[in-house]
């Protein structure tokens, strides 16, 4: 028998294959760029859906914006009624006026009526007379100042006197009266002025022992005038850091009545600028006393009284 000897593996080789004609291959070739060519519409489609989609969902979402500026906007700017409440604590001339330490002087609330009051003096008085803020016998020295909240020189004033007036206040010396103003209501675009005098209202109202150190946070978180101001969530934030809820009051404008009130009563008696500080109801820093430094003014009043 004659061994097998191992023979090597036959390779097909590419000579072998059965080669496709110029025809199919060109028809091939057609196919597959057909194929990528589809893909490709597909995938372009797709991305032009999600395109659309995005741009749709971008304007939908820049219409909720305008949407609440515009609702914001309204609100903050809409027409205020002339007449409304007085808050708990607050006097008929808009002030709050506090005592020793946190105290204040207890007062019922009431209405007061802005249409009632009359309009501003064509010439400016020689001697401005703030109603209620006249001397009373037998009674600490009274203060009385009409302050605006987005007022930088009402701010520096509380820098320079706030610690003399607290501690003359924790003696009996002296009260304190803020009537808070939209007079600067222009200087911002949401009535700030007006909007931080109502939140201050909302706090006396809910918490009179609190009104002094809101005040104190209003003036420390000042806004730059031209601005938006403060935000009314800011504000409602504010009390409740020290623990009060004013959040529907500010929401439905409470108190603005009781400020457009205080605004045009203080326009109607010849006040043109903030602050106005009256004590025992004269002017400090104008005639007379204009050269006369305020603690040398309010020291004077107090040893009349002694």
């Amino acid at each position: 028998m004659v061994p097998l000897v191992d023979r090597p593996k036959e390779h097909m080789s590419p000579a072998n294959e059965v080669r496709k004609s110029k025809a199919e291959r060109t028809a091939d070739a057609r196919e597959k760029a057909r194929l990528i060519r589809e893909e490709q519409l597909k995938k372009d489609k797709r991305n032009k859906l999600l395109i659309g989609w995005g741009i749709v969902a971008a304007v939908v979402a820049i219409l909720v914006v305008v949407a609440l500026v515009v609702t914001t906007s309204m609100k903050q700017n809409g027409p205020v009624a002339d007449q409304g409440p007085t808050p708990a604590n607050g006097n008929a001339h808009g002030g709050v006026t506090l005592l020793a330490n946190t105290e204040v002087a207890k007062l019922d609330p009431a209405t007061v009526d802005a249409a009632a009051v009359g309009e501003p003096p064509q010439a400016a008085p020689a001697e401005v007379v703030a109603p209620g803020a006249e001397a009373e016998a037998g009674k600490p020295v009274k203060v009385v100042l009409y302050i605006d909240f987005i007022c930088p020189v009402c701010k520096n004033f509380e820098a320079q006197y706030n610690e003399q007036l607290t501690s003359l206040r924790n003696e009996g010396k002296i009260t304190v009266e803020y009537r808070a103003l939209g007079f600067l209501d222009s200087r911002s675009t949401t009535n700030y002025s007006s909007r931080a005098a109502n939140a201050a209202a909302c706090v006396v109202n809910e918490s009179p022992e609190k009104y002094a150190e809101f005040v104190d946070a209003l003036f420390a978180n000042q806004p730059a005038e031209g601005g938006a101001g403060l935000s009314d969530d800011k504000l409602k934030s504010m009390a409740s850091d020290i623990g009060v809820d004013i959040n529907s009051c500010v929401d439905e404008k409470t108190y603005r009545p009781f400020v457009k009130f205080t605004t045009k009563e203080a326009s109607a008696i010849g006040v043109t600028g903030t602050p106005s500080v009256f004590v025992e109801g004269r002017q400090w820093g104008k005639g007379a006393s204009a050269q006369t430094p305020f603690p040398e003014f309010l020291q004077a009043a107090i040893d009349a009284k002694a």
